[in-house]
């Protein structure tokens, strides 16, 4: 890992925190014109197009009617994973529902002379789930994305998934998913968009996935609904001469593990802490099984920032507006006023991010890249849309008619003031 001190004016013009935040850029044009021939594809064919795809892309010769994972393997594998897993993914599942049905909104009416104005909040009817498969097992994606959309009162779940395994689906059995197919990439998303023969079009599309993912849900925003555009996974820690410099070093290595595109980050005002950390990682990394990929990402991203104070440190994560957010520090919660942009936030040196990667509740689906500016986590309110509702009496149409008509002819619509005139007549 490289030590860069901030400790200076201009400290947002440094090369090395630019490389950090713009890491996620991809170049679009390099993949974009070959998602976009998938899914039109997809489109045209559906599930002759998909099969192809499936054999092209993931080395798996299905035919459409072997898309489909029938719920009797989906129990079998629940009742074949071991009895420590299955109950760990049991427990997990119990506390994400918990902290999301926190999350679930009422519709409302208000009441005024001659006018009742409300919302209606009505969950969506059908979601898709992607679920990442092949190399990895993601047990815990299926339960961050499908619990909310089952707290939300979501009828249909369809998740989707490349050569899915035993962890995976128990814990799409856990989790009440609908229907699951085994297919993946943006030919699993073109199918969830589009529709075919074999697999439903659905209302949105959530869940992470690689580039190809990622590119084929932002083509088809509009079609259908996406939850956010999701790029490599970051943790940025904030730590003080209190923190354990090997607790600190295995939360950087628990992101760097990730992808060779992760980033691991950790600010702090110690010198000393930043050079323990550094020897902690350097002895870690050798213990890894996934080393390759988590030296590639840190030798890279792999960054300690050295600032002035905790003052600074909470500025420059605002500025990088990380995915997961350690406050390693004595105090932590003084500082967490002071944070504005975070997916979500870790408080005290025993709230490690694998944490709440897998048990504690709150969703793992976080905004990357910076766009904790404006994205949230996933939630139930992700699951849901909302219904204006109007009931206006001709007493109430008396209170209001005139203001409207005003308006009209100041926009220059004429016959919306004819439709407001003729029932004051």
């Amino acid at each position: 890992m490289k030590i860069v001190d901030l400790r200076k004016e201009g400290w947002k013009e440094d090369k090395t925190l630019k490389a950090l935040i713009t890491r996620g850029e991809v170049l679009e044009e390099e993949y974009e014109q070959r998602v976009k021939e998938i899914l039109k594809e997809v489109k045209l064919r559906g599930d002759e197009a998909l099969a192809e795809f499936t054999k092209r892309f993931d080395g798996v010769e299905l035919r459409p009617e072997e898309f489909e994972v029938p719920l009797t393997e989906l129990e079998k594998a629940y009742e074949e994973i071991e009895p420590e897993v299955r109950k760990a993914l049991e427990v997990a599942e119990e506390r994400i529902r918990v902290f999301h049905e926190k999350q679930l909104e009422n519709s409302f009416f208000k009441e005024e002379e001659g006018i009742i104005l409300g919302q209606k909040v009505l969950p969506l009817e059908r979601v898709g789930v992607y679920v990442p498969g092949g190399k990895a097992s993601y047990p815990s994606t299926v339960l961050m994305n499908v619990v909310p959309a089952s707290v939300a009162g979501v009828e249909e779940i369809i998740m989707v998934s490349p050569r899915p395994n035993k962890y995976t689906l128990a814990a799409a059995f856990i989790a009440g998913v609908t229907r699951v197919f085994r297919v993946g990439g943006a030919q699993a998303i073109g199918a969830l968009a589009y529709g075919t023969k074999t697999i439903p079009k659905v209302d949105k599309i959530v869940g992470p996935g690689n580039i190809y993912v990622a590119l084929a849900k932002k083509l088809v925003f509009g079609t259908v609904d996406i939850d956010m555009i999701a790029g490599p996974s970051e943790v940025l820690v904030i730590a003080d001469e209190s923190a354990n410099p090997r607790w600190v070093a295995s939360d950087l290595l628990s992101q760097a593990e990730h992808d060779e595109l992760a980033a691991s980050i950790l600010i702090t005002p110690s010198e000393e802490l930043a050079n323990s950390v550094k020897r902690e990682v350097e002895n870690l990394l050798g213990t890894l099984e996934r080393r390759q990929i988590a030296e590639a990402s840190l030798s890279r991203f792999g960054t300690i920032f050295i600032v002035r104070d905790l003052h600074q440190a909470c500025e420059v994560a605002n500025f990088i507006a990380p995915e997961h957010l350690e406050v390693l520090t004595r105090e932590p919660f003084a500082l967490l006023p002071l944070i504005k942009h975070a997916g979500a936030v870790f408080l005290g040196q025993y709230s490690t991010e694998p944490l709440g990667d897998y048990v504690l509740g709150p969703n793992h689906t976080l905004p990357t890249g910076g766009t904790a500016r404006f994205f949230s986590p996933l939630g139930v309110y992700d699951f849901i849309k909302r219904s204006s509702v109007i009931y206006v009496s001709r007493e109430g149409f008396l209170r209001v008619s005139g203001y409207a008509r005003a308006i009209a002819r100041a926009e220059g619509l004429l016959a919306h003031e004819l439709a407001v005139k003729v029932r004051e007549e």
